[in-house]
């Protein structure tokens, strides 16, 4: 069985504290500036995996990970990509419902659907 160690290059609690929380944040920051802009959602893919950068760069510089780990690389982009892409879609998702109400209406958390013309 394969440690956490030998699959993220770093100690879980380094993994939480600068993936999740810290780097997680950025790109969530990331999917709403994306929404806020109208640009279409795979735009967040270069951003997130740009962070996925930053985060590898972040843990071998303050706490002496593996920087270039491919496994540990490819994993937090993929926590990075979820975290901007949720934070993207909730974005967008409030954005047609506030900016169009008489188009849309808000159907849940991520989902919006357009609003039925009343019946004659």
């Amino acid at each position: 069985m394969i440690s956490f160690q030998a699959l993220f290059g770093t100690t879980p609690a380094v993994f939480i504290g600068i993936t999740v929380v810290f780097m997680g944040g950025c790109a969530a920051m990331a999917g709403q500036a994306l929404a806020r802009t109208w640009r279409p959602w795979w735009n967040v893919l270069p951003y997130c995996l740009l962070l996925g950068g930053a985060d590898r760069f972040l843990i071998y510089a303050l706490f002496k990970g593996e920087l270039l780990l491919l496994s540990g690389y490819l994993l937090d982009g993929l926590v990075l990509i979820l975290s901007g892409a949720l934070a993207y879609q909730t974005t967008r998702a409030s954005q047609m419902a506030n900016q169009y109400p008489w188009l849309y209406k808000r159907t849940g958390w991520l989902t919006w659907s357009e609003r039925r013309p009343p019946p004659e």
